[in-house]
C-alpha cells in the first residue's frame, strides 16, 4: 500500500530570509522612538508601532525555533547558503534591537532578552566561523553579511549602555570597529577588482549599518568626536548607494532586497543622535526617516508574501526538517 503523504507541518520549513525585513522594521521602531523627542512624533503612535513590529518578530522567531526543535541540523544547513547566514544573524540582531525597545516598560525583561541575545549570537558566530573554516580558501569570500554575524554585536550596546553594563560596551565597541574596518576594506578591494554579481548587489548597503551604529553607540558611550565622524562616514557610504541605486536594484525585487531596510533605519537613527549638532543631521535624519517608513514595511510585506505562499522558502533553498 502507497503511503499517504503527510501534510507539511507550520514551521517545518521555516526561511531564515524572512528575518533582514523584520530586522529593518524593529530599526524603523527604535529610529521613530529616537524621533519622539528629536521630531515631537506622538509616542502613543511609536509605542503602538513598537508593539506590533515585536508580535510580528516574535512570531517568526517561534515559527524558525519550531523547525530547530524538530531538527537542530536545519541551522547548520540554512548557514550553508546565503540567505541563511543573513537571515539567522539579522534573527540574533533584531533579538537586541527588541531588548532596546522593551526599556521603557521592563529593564528586567530588556536585560534577560539581551543576555538570552547574546548567548545565541555566540552560538550562531561558532557555527558559521565553523563553516566558513571548512570551506577551500578559494570559496572563503569575504560578503557584506557578515558585518551582520560578525559585527552585528555592536547593536547589543543600545540595550546594553542603558541597562548599566558600561565596560562589556566599551568592549563590544572596541572589538567590533577594527572587525568593521578590516570587512569595509576586504570588501572595496573585491568590488575594485571584481564585478558584484547583480542579484547580490543588495547586500552591499549592509556596509552602511556598522557606520551608522558606530555613530550612535559612540554617543550612547559619550564619545561625541568619534560619533561625529563615523556619522560623516555614515553619510559618505549613504551617499554613494544613494547614487547607484539603479545599480544596485537593476535585478528586480528579490528576497535579498531585505538588505536595504535596516541600514536606512540605522542611518536615520544615526542622523538624529547627532541633530544636536547641527540642523542639517536633523534634516538628514527627517528624509531618511521618511525614507524607511516608506521603503522598510513595503519590502517588509513582499518577503513576508512570499513566506506566506512558500515561495520565500524555495527561493532561498530554506532547510527543511
Amino acid at each position: 500500500m502507497q503511503a499517504i503523504p503527510q501534510k507539511p507541518r507550520f514551521g517545518d520549513q521555516v526561511p531564515p530570509a524572512i528575518f533582514p525585513p523584520l530586522l529593518g522594521l524593529m530599526g524603523l521602531a527604535l529610529a521613530l522612538s529616537r524621533g519622539v523627542p528629536v521630531f515631537g512624533i506622538p509616542r502613543p503612535i511609536v509605542d503602538l508601532i513598537t508593539g506590533a513590529v515585536t508580535l510580528l518578530l516574535l512570531f517568526a522567531i517561534f515559527a524558525y525555533s519550531l523547525k530547530l526543535i524538530r531538527r537542530f541540523g536545519t541551522l547548520a544547513e540554512d548557514i550553508r547558503t546565503l540567505p541563511g547566514r543573513a537571515g539567522t544573524a539579522a534573527m540574533v540582531v533584531s533579538i537586541y534591537c527588541l531588548a532596546a525597545a522593551l526599556l521603557p516598560f521592563s529593564t528586567s525583561v530588556a536585560q534577560v532578552v539581551l543576555f538570552a541575545g547574546l548567548a545565541w549570537h555566540v552560538v550562531l558566530v561558532l557555527f558559521k566561523t565553523r563553516y566558513l573554516l571548512s570551506l577551500p580558501s578559494e570559496q572563503r569570500q569575504i560578503t557584506p553579511v557578515w558585518h551582520l554575524s560578525y559585527v552585528g554585536f555592536i547593536v547589543a550596546i543600545l540595550a546594553a549602555q542603558p541597562l548599566g553594563y558600561s565596560q562589556l560596551s566599551v568592549v563590544i565597541f572596541c572589538v567590533t570597529v577594527p572587525v568593521a574596518m578590516t570587512i569595509w576594506g576586504l570588501s572595496l578591494r573585491d568590488i575594485l577588482t571584481n564585478e558584484t554579481p547583480p542579484p547580490l548587489r543588495p547586500t552591499l548597503a549592509i556596509h552602511l549599518a556598522p557606520a551608522s551604529l558606530f555613530t550612535v553607540t559612540a554617543g550612547l558611550l559619550g564619545w561625541t568626536l568619534l560619533s561625529f565622524a563615523f556619522g560623516i562616514v555614515a553619510i559618505a557610504i549613504f551617499g554613494t548607494l544613494l547614487v547607484k541605486t539603479r545599480w544596485l536594484t537593476v535585478a528586480g525585487f528579490s528576497p535579498f532586497w531585505g538588505a536595504f531596510t535596516f541600514p536606512l533605519a540605522a542611518f536615520s537613527s544615526a542622523m538624529m543622535s547627532l541633530a544636536s549638532l547641527s540642523p542639517v543631521f536633523g534634516i538628514l535624519g527627517a528624509l531618511s526617516l521618511a525614507g524607511a517608513l516608506g521603503v522598510n514595511p513595503l519590502i517588509a510585506t513582499r518577503v513576508l508574501k512570499l513566506w506566506a505562499s512558500n515561495q520565500l522558502a524555495l527561493k532561498t533553498n530554506a532547510a527543511r526538517v
